[in-house]
């Protein structure tokens, strides 16, 4: 025993990866942590931070994954480009959906869940000192990994009285010489801003101008949205451009990890490149499962809005009770409502809700510098726990 705490100590004292100085845990990581010990204690913590999807995801689905289990092949490494049937699938998908067309040969690859692509996309593109435009607010996952494959964030502010779309005109105005890759994401989290085609377009002749990669992360498009888009609706793109999307928030599938990424085949042959090299492919019974999702249309999103609007409605009830402004044109699956002028920071506000209450809420800050002053709340929990939430508050 004592022979094995030396030798962890040598290990320790020749030190860990610099990377990790780059980086900091994730924040949901550490704070449901506190929420957990707090529920421990018999506090009745209501989470209505987190952006996990409660729904269940469709039966058909779930069939087809059980039915698959029994399948010759079904428990064996599996392509790592995803079996044929699924990149049809997604194919398909993304024809009936957006009117877009992808050869599922050469211009799809599915991934373990969307998140994973940021990882893969960043390694494959980047090198040390390459800078990487990001949004501010923004997924706080574009800046640590791009920390740690030693490329530079550098920020674009998103503001509420643009819409929290970027100003292409400052963005003009900077060095841009070393920009290898640029991160957008619409439908936009954490605001719950929709984008538009007129944005998808100056976007992509921003980035052939500049010789940027854009990248569209596009998990939200159909939660409570009447106008899903792909960037691919934009002629031309796909000589710039890549998109990443997920059956996490669309199916509730967040747990089974299943997205994808699109792009011409130059591009998805780089990515291939890294994932080939970092797993063993994907499950056969998710995959499975998946095909199945990807088949469902209107009526399976009509249905799981319905939900989401119930939902949302009382959650501005419960935002206006803490007398917070916020938008109820956007969507996703998140509100994003500014706190009261003059009061706390965001997460000073956060916690000691918490503390208080027994709420926990997401703080604006966590998503960048301009999420100061804002709050996130999540729609993933049932309506009788967030009118428990308004109670509270009486």
């Amino acid at each position: 025993m004592t022979e094995d705490i030396l030798t962890v100590e040598k290990i320790e004292n020749k030190g860990f990866a610099k990377r990790l100085e780059t980086v900091e845990e994730y924040y949901f990581s550490t704070k449901l942590r506190q929420v957990r010990q707090m529920i421990s204690e018999g506090k009745p913590v209501l989470n209505m931070g987190i952006g996990s999807p409660d729904l269940t995801p469709p039966p058909k689905a779930i069939e087809a994954m059980v039915k698959a289990l029994g399948d010759e092949k079904a428990h064996e490494y599996q392509s790592y480009q995803g079996l044929p049937e699924l990149r049809k699938g997604i194919a398909d998908f993304y024809k009936s959906q957006f009117d877009v067309a992808l050869d599922p040969n050469i211009e799809i690859l599915p991934l373990m869940g969307s998140k994973e692509g940021i990882m893969h996309i960043s390694l494959a593109f980047l090198n040390e000192g390459d800078e990487v435009l990001i949004p501010d607010p923004g997924y706080p996952t574009y800046s640590s990994v791009t920390n740690l494959v030693g490329a530079k964030s550098v920020f674009y502010d998103l503001k509420e009285q643009n819409n929290w779309m970027p100003d292409l005109e400052a963005l003009e105005s900077r060095d841009l010489s070393k920009v290898k890759l640029m991160w957008i994401n619409y439908p936009h989290m954490p605001t719950g801003t929709g984008g538009s085609l007129e944005l998808f377009e100056r976007l992509v002749a921003f980035a052939k101008r500049h010789h940027i990669v854009l990248v569209n992360d596009n998990p939200y498009s159909f939660v409570l949205n009447d106008n899903p888009i792909s960037i691919f609706q934009i002629e031309g793109a796909k000589e710039v451009a890549l998109e990443l999307n997920s059956l996490s928030k669309t199916f509730n599938m967040s747990g089974w990890r299943i997205g994808m990424v699109s792009g011409k085949q130059e591009f998805i042959d780089a990515i291939l490149k890294i994932k080939s090299n970092m797993d063993s492919g994907m499950f056969y019974g998710i995959q499975k499962g998946a095909i199945e999702a990807l088949k469902l249309g209107s009526e399976w999103f009509d249905s799981q809005n319905k939900i989401y609007k119930r939902r949302r409605k009382l959650i501005f009830q419960l935002a206006e009770k803490l007398g917070c402004t916020f938008n109820k044109e956007a969507v996703g699956m998140f509100v994003w409502a500014k706190l009261p002028f003059g009061n706390r920071s965001s997460e000073t506000f956060i916690d000691t809700f918490l503390i208080e209450k027994n709420i926990f809420l997401t703080p604006g800050t966590i998503f960048g510098k301009n999420g100061e002053g804002y709050i996130r709340f999540s729609l993933c929990i049932r309506e009788e726990k967030i009118q428990e939430a308004i109670d509270r508050l009486a």
